[in-house]
């Protein structure tokens, strides 16, 4: 069986990063129909514009959402069902790292944001999901009802160096996995199979200044492949998990690190 995915696929913080090379990785192996969201919508146009062009045949489907918010959130959902007709594959992935900053001085305004958009944010979009998945009929064993991938951090697995200070960040991708977990449990007996990723290093605008300025290489140091990842590297593992090659996957944290964690 090949690693190709078919139907539509919805993806959160798909502008850019991972949910961008996720997007691109699915248009190349199947995916017809694509729901981009992203706060920024410069960036989820000029996505649209390279798929565009490198797959005119998908059909491509842009939203400017703010995951923070429920109506915005349930907006979405709606949205790509009405153009659609079903959501098949639903990747979580839109986050942000937050200014680090040690516990005894972090505001409380700056733990919430960290938390709302990382945490709330994807448990909303992994609710409006699966409202919408319960409703769809199951595509066999082996697809079901769909597929939801969250995007959590090998810092959802394991604690950063404490000279990092990103306690927000690091509190809200280990409640990813929980949630990952606990939702897999309830769901999958209903068709909806539910996993993890949980990438390392990623050259992605959040650390490129430190790639670029040598200030990460201790960090790929303690990596045995002794380097970041590259997007495509991470969006090569969710097709994994979002394809029918990975249909008795349920439930896990998908380490995807180099083996920074080991």
């Amino acid at each position: 069986m090949a690693c190709k995915v078919t139907g539509t696929a919805f993806i959160t913080g798909g502008a850019s990063g991972i949910g961008k090379a996720t997007a691109l990785k699915f248009a190349e192996q199947g995916i017809t129909s694509l729901a981009l969201l992203d706060v920024n919508l410069a960036q989820l146009e000029s996505t649209r514009d390279e798929l565009r062009s490198a797959f005119p045949h998908v059909e491509t489907e842009i939203i400017q959402v703010d995951v923070a918010d429920e109506a915005s959130v349930n907006n979405a959902v709606q949205k790509t069902v009405s153009r659609f007709g079903r959501i098949d594959i639903a990747v979580n992935s839109a986050g942000i790292s937050g200014i680090p900053t040690k516990t005894h001085e972090l505001s409380l305004s700056a733990w919430q944001k960290v938390i709302d958009i990382n945490q709330t944010g994807l448990w909303l979009c992994q609710k409006a999901v699966i409202q919408q998945m319960l409703k769809q009929e199951s595509r066999g064993t082996r697809q079901g009802r769909g597929v939801i991938i969250n995007l959590s951090s090998m810092f959802g697995v394991s604690a950063p160096p404490a000279e990092f200070a990103i306690i927000p960040y690091t509190a809200a991708k280990h409640a990813v996995v929980a949630i990952t977990k606990l939702d897999a449990k309830t769901y999958g007996k209903e068709g909806i199979r539910i996993n993890a990723i949980c990438p390392g290093y990623v050259d992605t605008p959040i650390i490129r200044q430190g790639i670029e300025s040598g200030s990460m290489n201790s960090e790929f140091e303690k990596t045995p492949l002794g380097r970041p990842a590259d997007a495509e590297e991470i969006a090569d593992s969710i097709l994994y998990l979002a394809s029918p090659m990975s249909s008795f996957v349920c439930g896990a944290a998908l380490v995807v690190d180099g083996g920074h964690t080991l």
